[in-house]
């Protein structure tokens, strides 16, 4: 008889892989023991040759749903067998190593169980097993154990402790596992703390909401990550309250539907956003409109997610239109978890609480994604997601524990172990205060939770940035060094990564897209070409520098960026030559001498190369949100939303491209302007406008690509990067011609193309320079 040790490493705890290496182990016939510990799963196996093999090739072949080994290794072992048969046996601690699976969704077979009134666990709304609910929500630390979770204060009845201890059913050693005799209970009160009893032929207090929703109230419902404020969806007076109670005044609101059925009726779903909205990470999708919603979205798409939880599909059970499931919280602020918090931030907002008492330890959002060129991206990396490791590329050998804080805006943060990236789910933006709190808390947790001890801290180069003041914080404390990361270099390193592209891979063109980042010139940057890898980067290209008018008051005032364009056109002269148009007669009315002067003194009207800019400012032309923004983006998702409208064939509007004093090409948009002016004037529809000026900004950041893979024959590929790149018009247009051109484009996938991914590029940019310093 031959012994073995077998050490697997990945995501294998909590996901049903004792019970599955139990079940192998029988059917090989092989003796021994498995058992969790803070590496992942050890087995220790006893049997024939032949016998192992099968067992080994089995190991990697036929894993759980929501289990993924990244290492399998053998060794012998000189032992004699303890035992004739196989069993699992106790966790050990120690340093931990292994990884923390995400949330997932419900299950086909819990899902039929709730569903089963023969079933004990008939309407029970925190069903699960191996193969699906509660992880990185519900875990203090790991190993992932019952004792280790906020279930830890539910002892399980004689039926749950039973299947809880017999390898061979599916909830074998789920630590959430619960019924409604032992488990957590769910109740529904008013704003004054009143239990809402059930009324005459209402089964329980998830029938009564249903009848709350249909009578027109708003619920907060807590759920698996967080809190949601729910109403009808087809209810437009319900919403409307929704909306200014919440202060959400125009971002489209997130949708949940019973199945995809009732979401076929409001959108069009391909192949692929129905795969997608029915997969384990079951994240919100953004389909296209084929019915308009009041007050749901202004833009023709809309955000669908399906029942995740048992909760939700209970509530959801008799409604053939969706519920709107938003976040639980002022708008821009962070979704309540406690039952404290509940009550207290949703007075005046929700009308009745639908409540549970399983504590949410870590607050997880709905991840957000879109099918583009065919494949799924990643908008938000949330729950179903976070934190699967990411994988550091070949190349990144030993490389030391590192911590990378993020960005600003749309935040989240990474921790570099064990050749991989955790990175955290999405935070959302430090500039609110509650959300500033959140991420210091959450990054102690990830701390505490994976024993991280950095080595160094990564942070982005603005030095007004929350996660760049916290993580210098943090350096001096622990007398740690600092890495400075480069804004967009950050975004092309996360491209990069995300493509598992190794040290040795060379240099890629990054062109990178986005509002704004902080450039090594003491400028604004936002539309760039760096020729880079991961040590290095050279700025090849940018567009054209023009002044923010008022500074942060541009993001929020988009025609500031129309105006500051004309400007540097000469201003009198557009205004005499189109004084008849409405866009001339609007910028007529503002304090222009006011922004005259602050132009002239440099006052507050930093110059900025942004992208992101450029579209507010044609946005603003065309009065997309001309006067004020409510939420990020939203002019240039509404001029995104009128060309998609437009004639399928449009003449593309000219850019010019030159050489600067720096010899750095630049994308100069000035002949855009004229060209848009007189369309204009002429009354050309403001669709094909939009249309026009997307149609001409892919052209010439292809010409200018072209033109630098030409001129630096070394680049090996092009990497599309920044928020920008969430346009589908814009990116399908780019990656479709550059690759009919023969260039190799990398594109994000499993990380955001926006700054959410940011801490990815942070993270292996340091770990290039900790693994050679010196390149």
């Amino acid at each position: 008889m031959t012994a073995q040790r077998i050490r697997i490493t990945g995501l294998v705890q909590g996901v049903g892989f004792r019970p599955n290496v139990w079940r192998l182990a029988q059917a090989c016939n092989i003796a021994g023991t498995v058992r969790n510990d803070s590496s992942g799963v050890l087995i220790e196996a006893w049997g024939s040759e032949s016998a192992l093999a099968a067992f080994q090739q089995q190991l990697r072949t036929d894993i759980p749903p929501l289990a993924h080994i990244e290492r399998l290794q053998i060794s012998a072992l000189e032992a004699a067998c303890p035992h004739h048969d196989f069993r699992i046996i106790a966790s050990e601690s120690g340093e931990i190593h292994t990884g923390i699976v995400a949330d997932a969704a419900t299950c086909a077979a819990c899902r039929a169980d709730i569903f089963d009134v023969n079933n004990r666990r008939y309407r029970y709304p925190f069903t699960n097993c191996t193969h699906c609910g509660p992880r990185l929500s519900i875990v203090r630390t790991i190993p992932y154990d019952r004792a280790n979770t906020s279930m830890a204060g539910f002892a399980q009845c004689p039926d749950c402790l039973r299947e809880y201890t017999d390898p061979a059913d599916r909830r074998f050693h789920a630590q959430p596992n619960a019924c409604p005799t032992c488990g957590p209970k769910v109740w529904l009160e008013d704003m004054a703390g009143q239990a809402i009893s059930a009324d005459v032929g209402e089964r329980d207090c998830l029938d009564t909401a249903q009848r709350l929703l249909r009578e027109g109230h708003i619920l907060a419902l807590m759920g698996l990550g967080g809190v949601h404020l729910v109403c009808d969806a087809s209810n437009a007076t319900a919403v409307a309250n929704l909306r200014q109670r919440k202060r959400r005044y125009q971002k489209p609101l997130a949708l949940m539907a019973r199945d995809l059925a009732v979401v076929r009726q409001y959108c069009r779903v391909s192949d692929a956003e129905a795969t997608l909205l029915q997969s384990k990470y079951a994240p919100i999708v953004l389909l296209e409109a084929r019915v308009w919603l009041n007050g749901v979205s202004s833009v023709p798409f809309l955000g669908f997610m399906l029942p995740y939880t048992p909760l939700h599909a209970l509530l959801l059970e008799t409604w053939d239109t969706p519920l709107v499931m938003t976040s639980a919280n002022l708008s821009e602020e962070p979704q309540c978890i406690t039952l404290d918090e509940t009550r207290q931030r949703m007075q005046g907002i929700a009308n009745y609480l639908l409540l549970h008492n399983r504590p949410i330890v870590n607050r997880v959002d709905d991840s957000v994604a879109r099918i583009l060129g065919g494949k799924p991206r990643l908008l938000r990396r949330a729950r179903g997601y976070a934190p699967e490791p990411i994988h550091l590329p070949a190349g990144f050998t030993d490389v030391p524990p590192l911590l990378a804080m993020g960005g600003e805006l749309k935040n989240t943060f990474a921790l570099v172990r064990d050749g991989q990236v955790i990175l955290s789910q999405h935070l959302g933006d430090l500039e609110d205060a509650r959300t500033g709190r959140e991420y210091t808390h959450t990054l102690q947790l990830y701390r505490d939770l994976f024993q991280h001890q950095p080595q160094a801290i990564v942070v982005d180069k603005h030095p007004g940035y929350r996660s760049t003041q916290v993580g210098q914080q943090w350096a001096r404390e622990q007398a740690l060094p600092v890495i400075e990361v480069q804004h967009h270099h950050a975004h092309v390193a996360a491209c990069m990564a995300d493509n598992d592209w190794s040290l040795a891979g060379g240099k890629v063109l990054g062109i990178v897209l986005d509002g704004l980042g902080y450039g090594d010139d003491g400028t604004l940057w936002g539309g760039e070409f760096l020729l880079a890898d991961y040590a290095n980067y050279q700025r090849v290209g940018h567009f054209k520098p023009v002044a923010m008018p008022g500074g942060t008051q541009a993001i929020l005032q988009p025609w500031r960026n129309t105006w500051a364009h004309l400007h540097a056109l000469g201003w009198d002269k557009i205004a005499a030559s189109f004084a008849d148009l409405g866009l001339l007669q609007f910028l007529q009315q503002q304090p222009l001498a006011t922004l005259e002067t602050m132009l002239a003194r440099g006052l507050n009207s930093p110059l900025s190369s942004s992208c992101g800019r450029l579209f507010d400012a044609v946005a603003a032309a065309l009065d997309c949100s001309r006067a004020n923004i409510s939420y990020e983006g939203q002019a240039a998702i509404e001029l995104e939303a009128l060309a998609a409208a437009a004639p399928d064939s449009v003449q593309p509007y000219p850019f010019a491209i030159a050489q600067n004093a720096a010899d750095c090409w630049e994308i100069d948009p000035d002949p855009l302007w004229y060209a848009l002016l007189h369309d204009l004037q002429i009354g050309t529809q403001r669709a094909t406008i939009a249309a026009r000026f997307h149609h001409g900004l892919i052209r010439v950041i292809v010409e200018l690509a072209q033109r630098l893979c030409a001129e630096y024959p070394d680049i090996q590929a092009v990497a599309l990067s920044g928020g920008v790149f969430q346009n589908t018009l814009l990116f399908n247009g780019i990656n479709q011609q550059l690759t009919d051109a023969g260039v190799r484009v990398l594109t994000h996938q499993h990380v955001p193309t926006n700054d959410g991914g940011i801490a990815l590029g942070q993270a292996v940019i340091g770990a290039a320079q900790m693994v050679n310093p010196f390149a």
